[in-house]
């Protein structure tokens, strides 16, 4: 409130100051003729020459070499004025694209899109506002449900990524919008948000100003009503106008007075809020990690605790290896998975006072905040609190691939037909290509178990738990055909970890991970699915303890159906010609070598030829048929 009575005394006292000097020069403002101007010319109150116009509706002539623009600034933007209808008073603008820089040594990002500003669109303390059929057209404009197909590098572009998923976001000024009531139509979804924000600030988009509600104006029309010259006006209330400065003057210190102590202690606030929030190791390691504009949305911990009643044990829906999932409903009505990992459980610490826990709680932060994928679980925010850390996802209501191979839904719904599974492992496979290949830098998520694979309803996959993953963060982590080099370089870890049974043995040796620890843990799920048993299981004689050892042995002995699920020997020939299929794939991911295992990418190719191979056969639970949508998911 000071800053704005502020501004409007200043806009009072360069006005008064001006009319002043009027008085004693006396200038004449004469239109500029083609030789001072050969830009188009705009009437009053458009000027390009220095106190003939409304301070804010100053333009600038900018020559090419084919044309010539008449530029308008506004906010530090500058906007190429297309056209002025005084009628309406509502002027065209475009912004003027910026020159193209230098090449730099350090990478930087593209300039793609030369008429998307750096900054989001800002209006407020100026005469402007957004046209309401321009604040329609851009609450209307929404990207495609996988936005992931165009966008950019968001480490060197997140402007850019922020408008590809929030595109209204380009202004920020507030403005109503009349949606239909103004005559713009659903336009559906957009494939290219930056590309079609491009064209539309290119072609230009209309602002408004209201004469009647600006002193300017108001003044202007008071000299005009009185029918005298602005000279005779001044002299004749130049006591007055004396008086009047004075006491604006006067008000202008004090106010700014006001408004120096406001900021000062406001500052102070911040300070003391940020030393409080630096306090917890957890936040700063967040905070040096990513950019907090990029982190995901804040939780507090009473909210959190109200939305699952107390953390109710009725309401615990899994155990994971850092602390417990309960079921929680959001103010907003969103039913959310939260998981706690408790302060007082932690015992190891890293550098910085990282505890192990807190270590896998910041990892799940940084990399699904980066990442956003159909088949990957959803981060809506977080909780760092000393009584607790906690993380929110999607709550997926049908429970875990684990559940539904050898645990309680199995028991209700029966065992998976064969078809289902395949669907399965193949969008488990593109979740895993997807963190491989489409993430930069690659992610190596460490812990591809069923007990991570949550399905939903309809059997749609989703792979979450990435407290163990891990970037892969090391100098041309792909060869020079752009495939990743993880075969022969990678990061070296103080340990192995992950879950029994899972564990890549090459890793164990080496201590070097790769993609193709993840190659090899999904090898075991699709012995899960192909078999029905456990990845260990200690009720097994101990040669067979582990799922691998057992199977692998059976499949170089030719033995395969004496480990197959009994559930899909009643499904026919062709059903045992894709298991042998999938089995020699999951043989090849187990291989001993990591470079004699395929990458992800052949993986999800060869499971797309067993899919097509097994489409027309369903079993009797068999209740979907997935059809393959390109390479980043199926539906």
């Amino acid at each position: 409130m000071p800053l704005l009575l502020l501004t409007t005394l200043l806009a009072f006292a360069s006005i008064s100051v001006s009319v002043s000097v009027s008085a004693s020069a006396s200038p004449t403002c004469k239109p500029p003729t083609q030789a001072q101007t050969p830009c188009p010319p705009f009437p009053y109150p458009f000027s390009t020459l220095q106190n003939c116009a409304h301070p804010s509706f100053h333009l600038t002539c900018h020559l090419t070499t084919t044309s010539s623009l008449s530029l308008l600034v506004i906010n530090n933007l500058t906007f190429s004025l297309l056209n002025y209808d005084p009628t309406s008073s509502t002027l065209t603008l475009s912004p003027h694209p910026s020159p193209p820089q230098p090449q730099q040594k350090s990478p930087k990002c593209p300039s793609n899109f030369p008429y998307i500003p750096k900054i989001p669109l800002n209006f407020t303390n100026t005469p402007f506002t957004l046209s309401s059929s321009s604040c329609s057209r851009l609450s209307l404009l929404k990207p495609c449900p996988n936005p992931t197909l165009s966008l950019p590098n968001c480490s060197l572009c997140p402007w850019d990524c922020t408008l590809v998923k929030h595109p209204f976001r380009l202004v920020e000024t507030v403005c109503e919008t009349g949606g239909a009531s103004n005559g713009i139509s659903e336009q559906g979804c957009q494939s290219d948000v930056l590309g079609y924000l491009n064209n539309v600030l290119k072609l230009g988009f209309d602002v408004e100003f209201d004469p009647n509600n600006d002193d300017y104006f108001s003044l202007c029309r008071k000299c005009k009503s009185s029918n005298t010259s602005s000279f005779e006006w001044i002299r004749h209330h130049k006591e007055r106008v004396k008086l009047v400065s004075l006491g604006l003057f006067i008000v202008c210190l004090l106010s700014l007075f006001v408004l120096v102590y406001i900021v000062v202690q406001s500052r102070r606030i911040r300070i003391r809020r940020l030393a409080e929030d630096l306090e917890d190791p957890t936040t700063t390691f967040l905070y040096r990690h990513r950019c907090a504009a990029l982190l995901p949305p804040v939780f507090t911990y009473d909210e959190l605790e109200a939305s699952t009643n107390r953390f109710d044990p009725k309401r615990k829906i899994g155990d994971g290896g850092f602390g417990s999932v309960f079921l929680g409903k959001l103010n907003d009505g969103r039913v959310v998975a939260v998981k706690y990992l408790h302060r007082n459980h932690q015992t190891a610490v890293g550098v910085g006072g990282i505890t192990v826990s807190s270590k896998s709680f910041c990892n799940e932060i940084l990399i699904l905040s980066s990442i956003e994928h159909p088949n990957l679980v959803k981060l809506h925010g977080y909780c760092s609190d000393p009584r607790g850390l906690l993380l929110v996802y999607d709550y997926i209501s049908n429970g875990t691939l684990a559940d539904h191979l050898h645990g309680p839904k199995k028991k209700v719904s029966g065992s998976l037909g064969w078809q289902t599974r395949v669907d399965i492992a193949l969008q488990v496979a593109i979740a895993v290509e997807y963190l491989h290949f489409t993430v930069e830098p690659p992610v190596v998520h460490r812990d591809i178990t069923t007990c991570n694979i949550f399905v939903d309803e309809s059997m749609r996959v989703r792979v979450g738990d990435f407290g163990l993953s891990r970037l892969l963060v090391y100098s041309e982590y792909r060869n020079s055909s752009g495939e990743l080099s993880g075969s022969s370089s990678g990061c070296i870890w103080t340990g192995p970890q992950g879950t029994p049974g899972y564990l890549d043995p090459d890793y164990h040796k080496s201590f070097r991970l790769t993609e193709k620890s993840d190659v090899y843990s999904f090898g075991v799920v699709l012995l899960e699915l192909i078999t029905g048993l456990k990845a260990v299981d200690q009720k097994r004689e101990k040669r067979e303890m582990a799922l691998v050892d057992m199977v692998v042995a059976k499949i170089q002995l030719g033995l395969l159906d004496q480990v197959v699920d009994p559930a899909l020997a009643a499904e026919g020939t062709v059903v045992e010609e894709s298991v042998a299929a999938v089995a020699e794939l999951a043989f090849q991911c187990l291989a001993a070598d990591k470079d004699d295992r395929p990458d992800a990418k052949e993986v999800v190719a060869e499971l797309r030829r067993v899919w097509s191979r097994t489409r027309g056969v369903r079993g009797s639970n068999a209740n979907v048929v997935v059809v393959p949508a390109g390479d980043e998911t199926i539906t």
